[in-house]
């Protein structure tokens, strides 16, 4: 399994947001996260790259474990995984090319190979001919399309989404859905969280998260 969670514990106060939780996937899965607004998506999501440690219970993501969680292994476990953000978290000062570097940059990649692998990225989403572009100049589609480049620029093993069609009109969300399922045939895993049930594929699997628990749902074609 690529992600595992066994038995996970986590609140806030009062608020269970885990609640002797289990959950996984396999590698090369595409999953979807369900859940009304409020019930902890994002909170699931900052435990699957550490964010986040469970109060109790184990967690292990490529190989890496939440109680061996240290400021060594956190950033190791993160050279495997993409995250796309919510709010996209592009930075303004940097151009759409500087966003996808700098992650190779801090990775010790030669400059060659890190021209090519961002160019090769930014030709695949489509963002080539904006390379040069600042984020503030870009359409939310655009933005979106540079975070996700960002989060698969070192070829992760894994991708983590956070609602990244929420802000997006329909049209531009199923664009952004199909790059996930292309993202996602290449091998690299993909769990997607969304409480638009109008963006999911049922070919992915589908999971829930309520009460505390997840569970793998049905939803009707």
């Amino acid at each position: 399994m690529i992600l595992d969670f066994n038995g996970v514990n986590f609140a806030y106060g009062n608020h269970k947001i885990l609640d002797q939780s289990d959950f996984s996937m396999a590698e090369g899965e595409f999953a979807y996260l369900v859940g009304k607004s409020g019930c902890g998506k994002s909170t699931f999501l900052q435990l699957c790259y550490f964010n986040l440690l469970p109060q109790s219970g184990e967690i292990k993501i490529c190989g890496f474990s939440a109680k061996d969680a240290s400021q060594k292994s956190i950033p190791q476990l993160r050279q495997k995984l993409g995250v796309v953000f919510q709010d996209f978290k592009l930075l303004s000062d940097r151009t759409v090319f500087e966003n996808l570097s700098y992650i190779l940059e801090i990775n010790g990649y030669p400059r060659k190979k890190i021209r090519n692998r961002v160019e090769a990225v930014l030709s695949d989403l489509g963002l080539l001919h904006l390379k040069n572009a600042f984020p503030k100049t870009l359409s939310g589609g655009e933005q979106q399309r540079t975070a996700i480049g960002r989060a698969i620029v070192n070829e992760p093993l894994l991708v983590i989404a956070d609602e990244p069609t929420g802000n997006l009109d329909p049209a531009t969300s199923e664009e952004i859905i199909s790059i996930f399922e292309s993202i996602n045939r290449k091998g690299t895993a993909i769990l997607l969280a969304t409480h638009n049930y109008d963006i999911i594929d049922t070919k992915g699997r589908i999971y829930k998260l309520e009460d505390g628990k997840i569970g793998r749902v049905k939803i009707k074609s």
